[in-house]
């Protein structure tokens, strides 16, 4: 079997070699890469890359990298660069650990123990002179080529990756402000409003007796209508003691009021107890049909004078109404019972009572009366629909017989 020769072993390099490649490696440098790689050198020169640029303390952001770092090399015939001064760590390709990139030099490692390396020996000048250095440096600048462009790779992936967080970061901030959005016009949403109860589910509430006694109604002051009568239907029992007084509700047809309403006021106000059933001397029971001691009737001003005109009464000059002895109808005015009188004002519901006691107070035989003192309230059966002073005394205004009484 043949021994071992002198050829060395496979894989394994010796220090003469390992020197010469080395040495390539520097001829490279110093001939510099090949054209391509020289153009982005000197475009990172022309950036404002310097080397002392390099050992400042920056903060590593996207984009600052292998390929930046490479263009900062410079151009074949640029000015060397300056000697790197003294302190941490410097890196070619322009990434640095965030310790050396705020200006903290990074830990030294000590060199292990032993001999020192003995130095290569020089390198025999090759043939080919400049050109075999240029063929050198480039298969250098090849290698550094590869590592740029791995770099590049790298830095795009990182850029992909960055840009991909934030839209789906925005894309989650939009949903979200969508989900939102959703929340408040969700009718199903409860807000600070939705907390407090709401009569009835939301329907609408109808007013009240009171707040219906209490409204004006539109009416022209000589309005007319058809001139005949509807009875307000049902019955409404007499509440009190004493004589029973019998009477029917009518209404004009063509009025715009409430049959209803007026009829629960006639009865409603004659047997309070400040009304003419006071003490029990009376009291008041409405029916719909058959025999009636007297008809309070809701006319049209125009009707109400002409039923009025039957017992010799003018109504006319202050649109007033009246009780129409000479037949069995007590008329009251709708112009008034709509739109009330000066002396009363706004007082409505007041007046509406007023209305009716007086000329109802008629029909039981009381006649007109006079303000007994200044400031006093006026009778019931003074003509408070034109004034409230006579003789010098003026009087406040009054809805009833007993005013000191409850209801």
């Amino acid at each position: 079997m043949p021994g071992p020769g002198p050829g060395r072993r496979r894989g394994t390099a010796s220090g003469r070699e390992a020197a010469e490649l080395a040495a390539d490696f520097d001829a490279g440098f110093e001939a510099g890469f090949d054209r391509e790689y020289d153009a982005g050198y000197h475009a990172g020169y022309s950036s404002g890359f310097t080397p002392q640029a390099a050992a400042e303390p920056r903060e590593p952001v996207l984009g600052w990298g292998v390929i930046g770092a490479q263009r900062a090399q410079a151009a074949p015939g640029a000015a060397e660069p300056a000697v790197p001064p003294a302190g941490p760590t410097r890196y070619t390709t322009g990434y640095a650990p965030a310790d050396a990139l705020h200006g903290d030099p990074l830990p030294t490692v000590p060199a292990p123990a032993g001999p020192p390396a003995e130095p290569a020996p020089p390198r025999p000048r090759r043939e080919g002179g400049r050109s075999a250095a240029r063929g050198a440096g480039t298969r250098g600048g090849r290698g550094r080529t590869v590592i740029g462009v791995a770099a590049a790779l790298v830095t795009a992936v990182l850029a992909v990756t960055v840009t991909t967080q934030l839209r789906d970061g925005g894309d989650d901030a939009a949903r979200a402000r969508a989900a939102d959005v959703g929340k408040r016009v969700d009718p199903d949403t409860a807000s600070r409003s939705d907390s407090r109860p709401t009569p009835k589910g939301g329907a609408e509430v109808p007013a009240t007796y009171e707040q219906k006694m209490a409204k004006k109604y539109p009416l022209e002051a000589d309005a007319g209508a058809s001139g005949e009568f509807v009875t307000v239907a049902g019955h409404d029992k007499a509440p009190g003691k004493g004589d029973v007084l019998r009477y029917r509700v009518d209404v004009e047809k063509g009025l715009p009021f409430d049959g209803s309403l007026f009829a629960t006021a006639v009865h409603r106000t004659l047997n309070d107890d400040r009304s003419w059933g006071h003490g029990g001397k009376r009291t008041f029971e409405r029916v719909s049909s058959g025999d009636a001691d007297f008809v309070v009737t809701l006319a049209s001003p125009k009707t109400t004078a002409a039923w009025c005109a039957k017992s010799g009464l003018d109504t006319t000059e202050d649109n007033v109404s009246c009780d129409s002895a000479a037949t069995d109808r007590v008329m009251i005015n709708a112009y008034r019972w709509a739109q009330g009188s000066q002396t009363f004002g706004d007082r409505m519901h007041e007046y509406r009572q007023m209305l009716i006691n007086h000329e109802v107070g008629h029909r039981l035989g009381h006649d007109h009366e006079t303000c007994p003192k200044e400031g006093a309230l006026a009778p019931v059966m003074m003509q408070q629909t034109k004034f409230l002073t006579t003789d010098g005394k003026t009087c406040r205004p009054n809805a009833w017989p007993f005013p000191g009484s409850g209801s």
